[in-house]
């Protein structure tokens, strides 16, 4: 499928429509803040001033066997939570990026990049590639079309006429999945390592000699997991708010995660892998089953716990970026969520078979501090629903002003971290994502507890 013709006029018009868009995500963001920090604040002087109704709920659920329950494990989690955040915190402190090493220590590395539906996305992630600073003789750059519908299998084309041998193309016969396409990428591939890039990813010119460093310098190491930010943070609100939690995400929790060498997923949009740990799982994970069912989805988790239950360690390289792009409305973000928390339940299933085995050679408590933390939060997911949802019927003035204001506090170590490694004013978007998670997408962790059986990648659609 060759795309239109490109005109003086037709670019004129793009230019103007990009325009008014800019400008109305600028005036909705501005809304957007200045309604989250009215509500926040407006919750704090509600908590104030309803201090005698506070006061009478906890008196009452505390003079219930009920009431007294929850509490007591309310607070055991909260003294639980508050340790594992100020040991992550020292675990950032702690992390340092391995340093890259030199063209001659670089392996021979095969970049693998499954595209589906993509469009003229796949172009520029080929490009971005091509530019790497990576000796070009020990670079494998393979990209697979998993049956698009679109034009995709056209840029790719475009990609290979304009890059050469850079790079090869090749068309899967039908739609078979993601985990099909890398599958068949890890078959072909030459390179000692593995590494995995979405289609809709850009790199840096050093993300892959970052990426791949750790694996040189250190020979028990399996995977390394890339540092993710959001490519199409200027072109909506949710991307807005993402960018801010994936820096969350990566940069202090997976810096955490790391230091004990355990990081649980290397995410697909930019991950390496050595290519004997692959290898050594490749026809268990390409098989990989979920109540008798082939496993479509969360392929980059599944390596990952594979690798780390052959004793390797996975690491994240913070100097190594991608950048993504995410969804930009609401049913585009609840979907990729979900498929995210069917993941997680799947592969904290598949973890606890081996997390408390002698699998790795020297301390093992990294992983299975890691596995305890996630096991909670799925374990206590419908004991918090169910409280939240007596909360709001019997006291929704309380229940409202008390999370508002709890939002206020916690999130403002997200906003101070994004602030102190990138910049003040985006960083406010972490209040605004933290209301958007609390009162839009609680429901993710139990509806996915729930359907963690169900098949699908649920955002796999047409590129716009």
């Amino acid at each position: 499928m060759k795309p239109e013709a490109i005109t003086l006029k037709s670019i004129s018009s793009k230019y103007i429509k990009f325009n008014q868009q800019d400008k109305q995500v600028n005036i909705r963001a501005i809304v957007v803040l200045v309604s989250s920090f009215v509500l926040m604040i407006g919750a704090a002087f509600a908590v104030y001033s309803l201090q005698d109704e506070f006061s009478k709920f906890n008196f009452e659920r505390m003079n219930t066997s009920w009431g007294f329950a929850f509490f007591s494990v309310a607070a055991v989690l909260f003294v639980f939570g508050s340790m594992t955040f100020m040991y992550d915190l020292y675990l950032y402190f702690k992390y340092k990026p391995i340093e890259s090493v030199s063209d001659e220590e670089l392996p021979k590395v095969t970049v693998i990049v499954p595209a589906y539906n993509e469009g003229k996305q796949v172009w520029a992630t080929l490009k971005s590639l091509a530019k790497s600073d990576y000796p070009k003789e020990k670079l494998q750059l393979l990209s697979i079309d998993d049956g698009s519908k679109d034009d995709t299998w056209f840029w790719m084309q475009e990609a290979k006429r304009i890059l050469g041998d850079q790079v090869t193309i090749m068309q899967q016969s039908k739609n078979m999945g993601k985990r099909h396409a890398l599958y068949r990428g890890f078959n072909i591939g030459t390179g000692e390592i593995f590494v995995t890039v979405d289609s809709d990813s850009i790199v840096n010119a050093d993300t892959l000699r970052n990426l791949v460093s750790p694996l040189v310098v250190d020979e028990k190491c399996g995977a390394v997991a890339g540092n993710i930010q959001v490519l199409n943070n200027k072109k909506a609100l949710l991307p807005k708010m993402l960018n801010v939690s994936f820096v969350m995400s990566f940069e202090f929790k997976r810096s955490a995660e790391s230091s004990l060498n355990s990081v649980l997923c290397t995410p697909g949009a930019l991950a390496a892998y050595r290519s004997s740990a692959v290898f050594a799982c490749l026809p268990e994970w390409i098989d990989q089953k979920f109540m008798g069912k082939s496993s479509d989805i969360g392929e980059d988790r599944a390596l990952t716990n594979m690798i780390l239950r052959q004793g390797y360690s996975v690491v994240f390289q913070r100097n190594a970026y991608a950048y993504t792009n995410v969804p930009e409305d609401y049913t585009g973000l609840y979907k990729m969520f979900i498929r995210w928390g069917r993941s997680n339940v799947r592969e904290n299933i598949a973890m606890s078979k081996y997390v408390f085995t002698d699998f790795r050679e020297g301390s093992k408590f990294g992983s299975r501090l890691l596995f305890v933390t996630q096991a909670v939060k799925m374990l206590m997911a419908y004991p918090f629903l169910l409280f939240m949802m007596f909360f709001v019927i019997t006291h929704p003035v309380l229940f409202i002003s008390s999370t508002l204001l709890s939002i206020l506090v916690v999130s403002s170590f997200p906003v101070f971290f994004y602030a102190k490694r990138y910049d003040l004013k985006e960083a406010f978007w972490a209040y605004s994502y933290s209301i958007l998670y609390t009162f839009g997408l609680f429901w993710i962790t139990p509806y996915a507890i729930a359907t963690a059986g169900k098949s699908g990648w649920l955002t796999r659609e047409l590129a716009a």
